[in-house]
């Protein structure tokens, strides 16, 4: 249950590790986290071209199973999925291109939720495994948003100030 928020959390203290020993590329805190991240959508990403063979991580069949019934061409959705994830993961490592890579991930996390809400409701394992318990993927999926927002240089706190803003009248204020 925990190995996919450990995919992110041991690369990321490691990349961190390393800009406090002089790598000025990886000095601060967000740009390890997007490296991190990138870390945890390479494997990601590759798992959706594995065959069941491969018993170390899900299987495509694995991830095909996933898909719920309303999304069409699961097979083809698994692969182009992985193709993004691996797209993702190049993207945030190279500066220019990380904001966009950040927010498209963002976006690929959130639409790719219900997969993970169908295996856990319907109890389709992965790799032998049960699914990951709602109950945790949910936290474990903001915390995937946020931080590919975050390595996006999408500035969280304005954003949820001004969301907050929206909801309060004018005349409240």
């Amino acid at each position: 249950m925990f190995q996919t928020l450990a995919l992110l959390i041991i690369p990321t203290l490691c990349f961190r590790l390393l800009g406090a020993l002089g790598v000025t590329r990886l000095a601060t805190w967000q740009v390890s986290f997007a490296h991190g991240l990138a870390v945890l959508v390479l494997f990601t990403g590759a798992s959706h071209f594995l065959p069941d063979s491969v018993e170390a991580a899900p299987s495509h069949d694995d991830l095909t199973a996933m898909v719920p019934s309303f999304v069409p061409f699961p097979d083809f959705m698994v692969y182009l999925t992985g193709v993004l994830e691996l797209l993702g993961a190049v993207g945030l490592i190279l500066n220019r291109t990380r904001p966009l890579a950040g927010i498209g991930l963002a976006v690929l996390f959130v639409l790719m939720f219900p997969a993970n809400i169908y295996a856990a409701v319907e109890d389709i394992p992965l790799n032998g495994e049960a699914p990951t318990p709602l109950w945790f993927r949910l936290p474990e999926q903001i915390v995937f948003i946020a931080v590919a927002l975050w390595a996006a240089g999408v500035p969280m706190q304005t954003a949820v100030s001004a969301r907050l803003r929206s909801l309060v009248p004018a005349r409240s204020r």
